[in-house]
Order: structure tokens, then C-alpha cells, then sequence
């Protein structure tokens, strides 16, 4: 049974929404794990970061693999996958800022509903916007694509 057009964009956009919502919830991972390793903990500032993005990629690869991509791929590779891909797209959005903050665009500051987000900020944002997409579409075309 063949599927539409639509119906293909439509199950791309669903997925998408999904990979959004398991964004979310490594966000919360992330945080969560920084806050109790640093401040229930007592433990070292980067040793709680290193941990909690630790955690978050960790939560990213399974709900990714389980829920948004549904891939019965071997663990091993798609993990191995997985991490390639999040090294090309943090690069790839690390760049971008790098690019933006370094130009003239970085010196500017933004007014925004009264509230002023510098150059930086916007250079970040569009790096997560960046990333994401970027992300998204490498995880489902190389590290959980149907074989």
C-alpha cells in the first residue's frame, strides 16, 4: 500500500513534532540533572554540566530511536551514528554563532518588547534553530533511516 504525497508530508511534520517534544524533554533532562549533580549535590560546576548534557544526549538517542524514528536498527551503530551526528550539527550551529558574534551583528543589541537580547542571544537562537533542523534531518536520513 502506497501512501500520498500528503500523507508523507503529513507523517514527516507528525515526526518532526515529535523530535520537538523529545527536544523539550532533554532540555528538562539536562537542567534537571545539572541542578541536582551542582546543587543538591555539591558537586563540581563543569563535572554537573558535563553530566547533564551527558544525560540529555543519552534521553535524546532512546526517545528518538523508540518514539519519533520507531527504528529496530542495531543499538551499536545507530548510537555511533547518532553521536557523529551530533557532533556535525553542534559544530555546524557553533560556527554560525562564532560567525555571527564575531561580526558587527554581535556588537548590536536588540529591543524586543522591551526587554534587550544582545547579539549573542540572537546568534544562539538561530544556532538552535540551526541545529535543530540540521539534526533532525541527518538523524532521519542517516543514523534512523529505513534500511
Amino acid at each position: 500500500m502506497s501512501t500520498t504525497p500528503a500523507e508523507s508530508r503529513s507523517e514527516k511534520a507528525a515526526q518532526f513534532i515529535k523530535y520537538c517534544i523529545v527536544g523539550v524533554l532533554n532540555t528538562l533532562v539536562t537542567l534537571g540533572v545539572i541542578y541536582l549533580c551542582k546543587s543538591m549535590l555539591g558537586w563540581n560546576l563543569y563535572v554537573s554540566n558535563a553530566l547533564g548534557y551527558i544525560a540529555g544526549v543519552t534521553n535524546s538517542f532512546f526517545c528518538n530511536k523508540q518514539w519519533t524514528f520507531r527504528s529496530k536498527g542495531s543499538y551499536r551503530r545507530e548510537a555511533v551514528r547518532f553521536l557523529v551526528g551530533f557532533g556535525i550539527c553542534y559544530a555546524l550551529q557553533f560556527v554560525l554563532v562564532w560567525m555571527l558574534t564575531q561580526s558587527d551583528f554581535g556588537d548590536f543589541d536588540f529591543r524586543f518588547f522591551g526587554i534587550v537580547i544582545s547579539g549573542y542571544g540572537i546568534a544562539t537562537l538561530l544556532g538552535n534553530v540551526v541545529y535543530t533542523l540540521a539534526n533532525f534531518v541527518y538523524n532521519r536520513l542517516v543514523t534512523f533511516r529505513d534500511r
